[in-house]
């Protein structure tokens, strides 16, 4: 049976049979995994305006959005893993799942020790390797951040002191440059509490960074908003 690492992910079941995703749930909390049970797409989306996920596993017939047309749109946050299940095999389907942007692929009925090597494995597949990298390495074409994160510098030499917010959005974002972090995932960094945190906070913290750089830079912060997603920094 496999394990979970130390830093277990936080996983997501989407089956709309309630008996089904109740046991696959209970399946992955024995093994040590922070899993939940949505039953459709729709409810995955909410879940995650709140919560960041690592993986999502999706059965592919669900109702109202299936599961394929989801795996596309989850496809757009490369941070996260996404196992699709199915109760029909086939080559035609599995290649179609994974062209829509599935990771793995999984026959239903369910071997829960497979899946939970699966977990594991695709876990540690996707955890970002800048995870352990000081704040310091966050550097991206000319923008990086000194101090432990508490100076951001700028292609010009100049510098400017940050708050512990936006200390913590701007080493999140650059730790991949032009790669889209999802709103849910800075808000998960910024509080203990995400259900409570109000999401225009983000989108107010933002607008007064982007303004606190431009009057000591004189030129634009890089950061842009991704419709549906969250914030890129592009330089």
């Amino acid at each position: 049976m496999s394990q979970p690492d130390s830093l277990s992910p936080r996983i997501a079941v989407v089956e709309d049979e309630d008996e089904l995703r109740t046991l696959i749930v209970g399946e992955l909390s024995e093994r040590g995994y922070d899993a939940v049970g949505l039953a459709s797409a729709e409810a995955l989306y909410r879940h995650m305006s709140v919560q960041a996920l690592d993986i999502v596993v999706l059965d592919i017939g669900l109702p109202g959005e299936s599961g394929l047309e989801a795996a596309s749109h989850l496809r757009q946050l490369d941070s996260v893993g996404i196992i699709l299940l199915t109760g029909r095999g086939g080559r035609k389907l599995m290649a179609k799942s994974l062209e829509m942007g599935a990771d793995l692929f999984l026959t239903k009925p369910i071997d829960y020790d497979v899946l939970a090597v699966a977990v594991a494995n695709l876990y540690r597949r996707l955890a970002p390797s800048m995870n352990d990298a000081p704040l310091d390495e966050h550097v991206a074409e000319g923008w990086s951040l000194s101090d432990a994160g508490w100076t951001l510098h700028g292609p010009d030499a100049m510098t400017l002191a940050l708050s512990e917010a936006e200390r913590t959005i701007l080493a999140r974002l650059l730790e991949q440059p032009g790669v889209p972090v999802s709103r849910a995932d800075l808000i998960q960094m910024l509080t203990d509490q995400p259900w409570d945190f109000d999401p225009h906070r983000l989108d107010v913290l933002v607008h007064r960074l982007r303004g606190k750089v431009n009057s000591s830079f004189s030129r634009p912060l890089p950061l842009r908003a991704v419709r549906g997603v969250g914030y890129v920094f592009a330089p």
